[in-house]
């Protein structure tokens, strides 16, 4: 199993001083999680997402961490493969480079982006990107192997050139696929990769994405493999906030959701921008039978869930908030779910730094150290 953190660089204050604040935050937990024992530091990529994502440079930010850090990994979670927003050529060198750099321990996940917001930036048509998508997703291990590339394909045409450096890992870094929904996360089983499941539908859900992408693995084709380094693995999101005060990491937690998710719903959707100053802290209350649960809402839509409500998919607060040992229940059933690495998110608009710090300091003293000490048992 893998313990990782992926990063959004999402923030409710869009100003100069936000920008400079988040990624002062995001460097300091990266520190933090390499003396905790995390194995991989995951950044996004979103260009003209105000306040939900203005991780539009993470090839800087992991070449950065590379330099200030010696044993964690890096990944990226993904590079967005359009031409014209990230040249396949000009992907082949920054990921052989940042590789060489960081003595192979880089990651290298690919997609397409998530909206139109972003693909028109470019000038592209979101409904029309997949075959570009698929085009350079081949390509690009190619690039970084051979010692000439020379394409003429239907998106990308390169005439013979010498590229280089290589990759410090041989054939190159294992490669991983964004993946949302059924369709995608076939597409990264039958093509050999890895599987990024980033979404917050729990660990039912999870069970369903990981049937899909084991089956498509097993029944893959040689001629549809990325890349020259298969890769089974599925990683899964894993929402968390972990404090003494397991109500409060709760009302932090579902509160960081919401802001996440309405910030989403506003560029994907169109629906409002989140405003979390309008927002009652006292989301967690009693039933009637006097069951911890949460009242609140997501854009619309009101919820109220008791914390081992696992039905709500994409709108689950059932995430791993509150104490270390509800963080370790709800590890334990992504992990019987199928996942193979947690991508704990805890980055979420409007969480406090302190709180994030914290979450990392209990998951790298206790729930790390649970997992690591119940492999070696089964290990033996």
């Amino acid at each position: 199993m893998k313990f990782s953190l992926i990063y959004e660089a999402q923030t409710i204050d869009a100003t100069r001083a936000g920008d400079r604040r988040i990624f002062d935050e995001t460097v300091e937990q990266a520190l933090l999680a390499e003396q905790m024992g995390f194995d991989v530091i995951w950044c996004v990529e979103h260009t003209a997402l105000t306040n939900y994502s203005h991780m539009s440079a993470p090839e800087t930010v992991l070449a950065f961490l590379a330099g200030k850090t010696s044993r964690i990994h890096l990944g990226h979670g993904v590079v967005c493969l359009p031409p014209a927003m990230n040249h396949p050529v000009k992907v082949a060198e920054r990921i052989a480079t940042l590789d060489l750099l960081s003595h192979g321990r880089l990651h290298f996940g690919v997609g397409k982006g998530g909206t139109q917001q972003e693909s028109g930036t470019f000038g592209y048509d979101l409904a029309t990107l997949n075959p570009q998508i698929d085009e350079a997703m081949y390509l690009i291990p190619k690039i970084m192997t051979q010692d000439e590339i020379e394409h003429d394909g239907v998106y990308v045409k390169i005439p013979r050139r010498p590229i280089h450096p290589k990759p410090y890992q041989d054939p190159h870094p294992p490669m991983y696929l964004a993946c949302t929904n059924s369709d995608t996360l076939a597409r990264a089983g039958g093509r050999g990769m890895g599987a990024l499941v980033l979404g917050f539908g729990g660990p039912d859900d999870v069970a369903k994405k990981n049937q899909v992408y084991r089956t498509a693995w097993n029944q893959r084709r040689a001629e549809d493999q990325v890349g020259f380094r298969p890769n089974q693995h599925l990683a899964a999101l894993c929402p968390t906030i972990v404090l003494e005060d397991g109500r409060q990491a709760r009302r932090i937690g579902i509160k960081g959701q919401r802001y996440f998710m309405e910030s989403l719903a506003h560029w994907y959707t169109g629906a409002p921008r989140p405003d979390p100053a309008q927002w009652s802290d006292d989301i967690t209350a009693h039933d009637a039978s006097g069951k911890d649960v949460i009242r609140t809402s997501f854009a619309s839509e009101k919820v109220e869930v008791d914390f081992s409500d696992p039905t709500m998919m994409l709108l689950n607060p059932n995430h791993a908030y509150g104490t270390v040992d509800d963080c370790i229940g709800y590890v334990q059933r992504l992990i019987d779910a199928g996942a193979d690495e947690i991508l704990f998110i805890c980055q979420m608009g409007s969480v406090p730094q302190w709180a994030q710090l914290e979450t990392l300091k209990n998951i790298g003293t206790h729930v790390i150290p649970h997992f690591r000490k119940q492999g070696a048992k089964q290990a033996a």
